[in-house]
This record gives C-alpha cells, sequence and structure tokens, in this order.
C-alpha cells in the first residue's frame, strides 16, 4: 500500500514537471543571449551601481526622491536595529506591534488628512487584503484595465461582483457604474500614477462619477507618493481631491527607501481592516529596521521639497529630449516613462543592448502587457545629475536608431 502511496506521488510530481517544463521562454532568452532579469547588483542602490563588477547606470529605479542612501534614513533604520532588534516574529495582530508602528501610522494618516492609516508589510499585500475584504458578494469592484497586478489579485480574492473599464476612459468607467445597483457598495480602485505608462488617474472626473452614483474611491499612490502633490502628497492631492477620496493606499518601497506599505482613510474601514484583512492579520509585521527606515525618509521628504523639484527638472528635460528624438512614450508626464518597442525580442535585445552601453533600464514584455505594447521603461531619481541623464539619453538615441525603433518622420522633423 505505501509503495502504491509512493508511485501515485511520484506520478503526480512527473505530471508537474512535464507541464511546467514546457515553459522554456527563460531557456530561450538566455541561449540568445538577452535575458534580462534578475541582474545581481553588487552595491548600494543609487544613480550608479555595479553589475558584475562593472558600473551602469541606474535607469531602473523607484526610488524617487534618491533616498536610499540617505545619511539619516540609514541611522534611523541602524537604531531601530540596535533598540528593538532584527524581526518582530509575529503579527501585528498579537505580538507584532511596536510603537515605532503606531508613530508611523499616526504621521501618514495626519500627512493625508485622513482619520487613521495601517501599515502593512509589503505595498502588494495591501491592495491583496484591502481590496479583497471591503465589499461583499452583492456589492461592486469597479477597475482600470492598467491596475497594479496587486489591486488585480485583491479584487480576485473578492466575492463581489467586478466591472473592468478601459484604461483612464471615463465614459466606459461611467458605462459600468450604471450596471450596478444604486442601493449596493460600489468601490472605483485606480492608481493615481500608472506604473508600467506613467500617465495620472483622471481623479477629477473619478471623483464627479463616485459623487453621481454614490460610489466609493480607493486611489493607490504606489508611484506618487513622492513624486506629484503638496510636499509628495501624490495624485490625489495633486488634483486637490485627498477629501473627496475614501481610501490612499501607499508604498515604502519607492520615495520612501524601504520596504511596506500602508492604507489610509476613515475610522468605521480601518478599524474593519485592522480585524478583517488577512494579508495584515495573517503577516508577520514590518521589521523594526524598515520601519524606521520608512519614518526617516518620510521626514525628508516633507523637510526637503529640492529633491522633488529637482526630479520635475530632470522629467521636463527628459521626456522633450525623447520627444525630440522621435521615441514613442504614450501619455506620460511623470518620471516613469515609457519607450515603446512593440516587439517582445526587441525589448530584450535592446534591453541588453543598452546595459552593455552601460545603462540599466528594465524590459516591460508579455503577458505583463500586450505584446504590441512592449516596452522598456525608463525611471528617474532626484539624484541623477544631468551628465547621468544625457549620457543615457544619448545611448538610447544610438540603440534604438540602429534597431529601426524611433519614429524617423519625427526626427527628421
Amino acid at each position: 500500500m505505501i509503495i502504491l502511496f509512493t508511485n501515485f506521488i511520484v506520478l503526480i510530481m512527473n505530471l508537474l514537471n512535464d507541464k511546467l517544463s514546457r515553459y522554456d521562454a527563460p531557456q530561450k532568452a538566455k541561449a540568445a543571449g538577452i535575458y534580462p532579469y534578475f541582474r545581481v547588483i553588487e552595491s548600494d542602490q543609487d544613480t550608479e551601481v555595479v553589475i558584475n563588477g562593472r558600473k551602469v547606470l541606474m535607469f531602473g529605479s523607484n526610488a524617487y526622491l534618491g533616498l536610499t542612501n540617505h545619511p539619516k534614513v540609514k541611522e534611523a533604520a541602524i537604531a531601530a536595529l540596535k533598540k528593538y532588534g532584527t524581526g518582530m516574529a509575529g503579527s501585528r495582530f498579537l505580538n507584532g506591534t511596536l510603537d515605532i508602528h503606531i508613530e508611523l501610522e499616526k504621521k501618514i494618516a495626519d500627512f493625508l488628512g485622513k482619520d487613521d492609516a495601517i501599515v502593512y508589510p509589503t505595498g502588494f499585500m495591501v491592495n491583496a487584503g484591502v481590496v479583497s475584504c471591503l465589499t461583499g458578494r452583492e456589492d461592486y469592484i469597479l477597475w482600470d484595465e492598467q491596475d497594479h497586478a496587486s489591486i488585480i489579485e485583491g479584487h480576485r480574492h473578492s466575492l463581489s461582483q467586478k466591472f473592468k473599464f478601459r484604461h483612464n476612459d471615463m465614459a466606459s468607467l461611467e458605462t459600468q457604474l450604471k450596471k450596478c445597483n444604486p442601493d449596493k457598495i460600489k468601490l472605483i480602485v485606480v492608481d493615481g500614477v500608472f506604473s508600467m505608462e506613467g500617465d495620472i488617474a483622471n481623479i477629477p472626473e473619478i471623483v464627479r462619477l463616485a459623487r453621481k452614483y454614490n460610489a466609493n474611491i480607493m486611489v493607490d499612490e504606489a508611484h506618487g507618493l513622492g513624486v506629484l502633490g503638496r510636499q509628495g502628497r501624490g495624485a490625489t492631492d495633486h488634483f486637490k481631491a485627498l477629501p473627496d477620496v475614501d481610501l490612499i493606499m501607499g508604498t515604502f518601497s519607492k520615495s520612501l527607501a524601504s520596504i511596506g506599505g500602508f492604507i489610509a482613510g476613515a475610522d468605521p474601514v480601518i478599524n474593519y481592516l485592522r480585524h478583517h484583512s488577512r494579508t495584515y492579520i495573517f503577516s508577520a509585521s514590518n521589521t523594526p529596521a524598515a520601519t524606521a527606515a520608512a519614518g526617516a525618509a518620510f521626514d525628508i521628504m516633507i523637510n526637503e521639497p529640492e529633491r522633488m523639484e529637482n526630479l520635475w527638472k530632470l522629467t521636463d528635460y527628459a521626456l522633450s529630449r525623447f520627444k525630440d528624438m522621435g521615441c514613442e512614450i504614450g501619455k506620460t508626464s511623470t518620471p516613469i516613462i515609457p519607450l515603446y518597442v512593440r516587439d517582445n525580442d526587441k525589448t530584450f535585445a535592446l534591453t541588453t543592448t543598452l546595459f552593455n552601453e552601460g545603462v540599466f533600464v528594465n524590459p516591460v514584455v508579455s503577458p505583463a502587457v500586450a505584446s504590441a505594447d512592449t516596452m522598456i521603461r525608463f525611471s528617474l531619481m532626484a539624484t541623477h545629475t544631468f551628465s547621468q541623464l544625457d549620457y543615457a539619453l544619448d545611448k538610447i538615441e544610438k540603440c534604438f536608431k540602429e534597431a529601426g525603433v524611433l519614429k524617423m518622420e519625427l526626427v527628421k522633423s
């Protein structure tokens, strides 16, 4: 009997291996010398990094304010490590709540003008844990087709009815709102700044439609925090709409140089999440060092506005140069700049060519986007210099021109 059971388990494993062995895209890319993932960085995360003993310029980071090496952030993390140790060994719900967790949550809530906030171990866990549990079977979640994967993961686990609307298309959103029962909860969930395309959600119109159809709004400010709005309050504040948006989500892994995420909103909502959000209740809490680092970065974001100002000088310059050289950059107006290639293999090849030229950028290919929308994602940090930016732009123009990607009619004009 034991032998039969063992053979059955082996058969199952062989079926699994047989099925998954058919996935060979990484092997093919490696054989072609264009595999662009898991490049091992041997230095700190800065505008210049060391990979395989070689320095390359980093234009693939989300550290928009360039705070990962700020002395005050490091000092705060070290001090917390010495005082509290390396980890919490438990969830916030039980033995994992520190005074610095509470302090950070209050700081976030006050900054955004909300009643309260919760800190989660990662930004992904915020969206997955919030979107999945706020609405019931008879309620509705309405989401932009380009929302982050964490939002999609959240609504997949919700029992609510889900309506997708076309990217930043307010007529499409209204069409979906009309399908909803007016007496049930309707939660509209969008990115404030879309993480790949770099464009900004039409928050004023979303607010108008939410009022018209008695809906609630949740905005993911992962890529808006530290980039837009007063003192970096995000895209929602950029449109002066913070009081009109029910829930503001953000992360610490971008502008705030740490790891973790948060949700901020009204007392009844936050109280419910504290006791029902599974990714919060059943996950170990943020490490002391990560919590303290995020708190210190938060203070620097507020007290050093020149960082955001420099980020926008670099962004405006880069956007102008990319347009002049004939790059297709879509509707971006932020430090996230998509350089559309519209071919998987060519995107991989260009990423490798640019890396060999000393420029680190990220490829975005299917299934993350449609095959026709593949791109290279170019992102800026406040600590980049204009000489570093010019070097990267010159190399991109050279490599894109050789690959036949530039819109030549724009270049000639």
